[in-house]
């Protein structure tokens, strides 16, 4: 197939491959390619948060002094005023959140409409499993099983370790054939005492706490890497408000990670395609493993990166924030048939920032 080639011009050729594959078109006009100039406070002629009025250097959260400069925390002060916090951190809170004893009904309202959908969305479900490996390997990536957190957080984190091997289990092997759709919620189940499942470390609001079945986000986040660098299509996915921990060891971009909650928060992909895939998911020693396989060569690769990541300071607060994009390359050439924007992120930071640079945006107090 013969490439399309596209002129691009102005600050746009910093974000668009020249190159356009005929056959992605649909696929890249879903996700269009912003040019730099509609984007927050980044267009060639507006300026955003490189306008500095003041710069002085954090380093372990000590502030250096105005004039001052540090290897790393650089902060700066900018004019921009185009930052809007997400609206999840901002918004009141909900009913349930308000009334806490309502919570409980909240929850089952919820996974009745999910049923229901489940029931009524003419969908076909990926279930079937097959004990023979496909022939191609997709994408392989594994992580690692136990992060460096506080010592009072270790014992939630070998909890973890517990549940990822129960979830793994149902999700091993499993085909998703073409025209089938793929539920973390419905193939993993509800994760239960009476099914094996212990407190491991759930997210609530940003912060970790002790919860039965906490940890199998861990393997949603690896399920949904792999799935970008494929073909099939991510009908759902729901990512954390908030950013919990700093970059300790970190090796997937931030912002690619999913939440879970059963049955109403979860990561759903379609096969859109003639392939069909297999998921191999198994716990280690010291890593969660997973391989995305097909049933033949695939005509394209995928590469997946983040983009203008920063951190910003707002209203007393730290947030960050990114773009992820992807790359659709040829296989048979080789050559980038162009690029995609998958998310941006924005969450707000529940730690200091430290050793990062930072930009200060002002804000009310």
């Amino acid at each position: 197939m013969v490439p399309r080639r596209v002129r691009v011009r102005g600050s746009d050729r910093a974000r668009l491959s020249a190159t356009f594959c005929q056959m992605h078109r649909p696929r890249l006009q879903s996700s269009p390619v912003l040019p730099r100039s509609s984007r927050e406070g980044t267009g060639r002629n507006q300026p955003g948060p490189v306008s500095v009025i003041v710069t002085y250097a954090v380093h372990g959260g000590l502030r250096i002094g105005p004039g001052r400069t540090a290897r790393r925390g650089l902060m700066t002060t900018s004019t921009s005023s185009a930052f809007v916090p997400p609206a999840r951190v901002t918004a009141r809170p909900r009913l349930s959140e308000r009334h806490p004893g309502l919570y409980p009904l909240a929850v089952r309202v919820h996974r009745a409409r999910r049923r229901l959908r489940w029931l009524t969305s003419g969908d076909r479900w990926a279930s079937e499993r097959t004990s023979a490996d496909l022939a191609v390997r997709v994408k392989r990536h594994r992580s690692l099983l136990l992060r460096e957190l506080g010592a009072s957080e270790m014992w939630m984190q070998h909890n973890k370790v517990t549940n990822l091997r129960l979830a793994a289990a149902r999700v091993d092997r499993i085909l998703v054939r073409p025209g089938e759709t793929f539920s973390f919620n419905r193939v993993v189940g509800n994760c239960t005492r009476r099914k094996g499942y212990v407190e491991g470390m759930r997210l609530s609001n940003g912060d970790a706490q002790a919860g039965v079945g906490g940890g199998i986000c861990q393997l949603a986040n690896l399920l949904h890497w792999m799935f970008l660098h494929s073909p099939l299509t991510v009908v759902e996915r729901s990512e954390h408000s908030f950013d919990p921990f700093p970059d300790n060891g970190r090796v997937l971009p931030w912002g690619v990670g999913c939440s879970i909650v059963y049955n109403y928060v979860d990561l759903v992909v379609r096969n859109d395609t003639d392939a069909t895939f297999q998921i191999l998911v198994s716990v280690g020693e010291r890593h969660l493993e997973g391989d995305l396989r097909a049933d033949r060569e695939l005509a394209y690769s995928y590469r997946v990166h983040a983009r203008d990541e920063e951190f910003l300071r707002y209203g007393g607060e730290h947030y960050r924030r990114n773009e992820i994009w992807r790359t659709v390359v040829d296989r048979r050439t080789g050559e980038s048939c162009g690029q995609e924007l998958v998310k941006k992120n924005c969450a707000l930071v529940k730690y200091f920032p430290s050793g990062v640079d930072v930009v200060d945006l002002g804000g009310p107090a």
